[in-house]
């Protein structure tokens, strides 16, 4: 019998693995930032509501800011795809991960000192959401023109919506039912070992583990044959 190794494309796999990054960022940005998301933007856009609203624990500057800077990175990644479009996936994805990397170990280093309790200093606080939200805006951008099924590697709803509704329960065939749990398990393991790096270490260390594993991770997928392919022919494996 094939284990899931075996049968799992390896983008799929590498996909899976920057899920479980997404789980990190998360971590640190919820519990080291104040409860603001740097890597999916609708608990930001609840969290903006809250603040207009003048609900206690909520400012409207770090939810604008995240969202202004996703966007740009965003952008950014539509840019470099539309220019990148006939070369190999490889160079793609590679750009991809050191624009991340980079970020992340900027972030990194700015948060050398930061005190998570206070939130202080005010201008390290903002420029970790900032470049943190830049990266993963990018990190969106990139993975969504490649238009893999369940394998978003920042959200959930839909794939949790796809194993409900897509159910055997439901009247459905369950199809790709072990990548849909596979994406869930590896953002929840992602989340839990976040949250432990923070509390133990504050935000420096786990930002600097979460660019080194998605840039480790997807030059090892840039030297299988697959990575050769055009990024934009929706690639299988």
């Amino acid at each position: 019998m094939k284990n899931a190794a075996q049968t799992t494309p390896p983008l799929a796999q590498l996909l899976l693995i920057l899920s479980f990054t997404t789980g990190l960022v998360d971590a640190i940005s919820v519990l080291g930032l104040g409860k603001v998301f740097t890597a999916n933007m609708t608990g930001n856009i609840v969290f903006l509501g809250f603040a207009v609203a003048d609900a206690p624990g909520f400012s409207v500057a770090p939810y604008l800011l995240a969202i202004a800077c996703f966007l740009i990175g965003a952008v950014a990644a539509g840019l470099a795809g539309s220019r990148l479009k006939p070369g190999p996936l490889r160079r793609w994805l590679n750009l991809s991960a050191v624009i991340e990397a980079a970020l992340l170990w900027i972030a990194a280093a700015v948060a050398i000192g930061f005190d998570v309790a206070a939130q202080e200093t005010k201008i390290q606080l903002y420029a970790i959401i900032a470049l943190t939200a830049i990266a993963m805006g990018y990190r969106n951008g990139t993975i969504r023109q490649l238009k893999i099924p369940d394998l978003t590697t920042t959200v959930l709803t839909l794939t949790l919506t796809g194993l409900a509704a897509d159910s055997r329960i439901a009247g459905g065939s369950n199809p790709n039912w072990l990548r849909r749990c596979a994406a869930v398990l590896c953002i929840f393991a992602g989340a839990a070992t976040g949250a432990t790096l923070v509390l133990i270490y504050g935000l420096a260390i786990p930002l600097a583990l979460t660019g080194m594993i998605i840039l480790c991770s997807t030059l090892l997928f840039s030297v299988h044959p697959k990575s050769g392919q055009s990024g934009f022919t929706e690639p299988r494996g």
